[in-house]
């Protein structure tokens, strides 16, 4: 096992890591809005914080050596299921590969963001 680490993307800010590589899968730890140059959420609607989330996951993804065409499963969570029409239409542009993935609503997410994203994707091994 490899842990990825990636200026590109939020640090962890707990006790995890910002990703693993397993053979020719890449696990992406939930990834929230945050700007990984400022450290601050980035945006106040779920559009907004959708992509912030969206670009984070590809950071890791990228770091891992794999890709947002390569992506097989994500898992998505929403402060408010009224946000997933919106959401989709953020998510859509950047998971190309239609993965599989599941979007439930939870309760709280950290740092009171909108929206949260892990992602397994495929990798050709070094």
């Amino acid at each position: 096992m490899q842990k990825i680490a990636t200026n590109e993307a939020p640090a962890a800010i707990g006790p995890y890591s910002q990703g693993m590589v397993l053979g020719n899968l890449v696990f992406s730890s939930g990834q929230i809005p945050v700007n990984p140059a400022t450290g601050e959420v980035e945006g106040n609607t779920i559009a907004e914080q959708a992509e912030q989330s969206c670009k984070n996951v590809g950071a890791v993804l990228a770091a891992g050596g794999s890709s947002y065409e390569k992506v097989v499963k994500t898992t998505c969570f929403l402060a408010d299921m009224g946000d997933f029409p919106e959401f989709n239409r953020i998510y859509e542009k950047y998971f190309v590969s239609m993965p599989a993935r599941s979007c439930v609503a939870v309760k709280e997410l950290p740092k009171g963001v909108l929206c949260e994203i892990e992602a397994i994707a495929y990798r050709e091994e070094a």
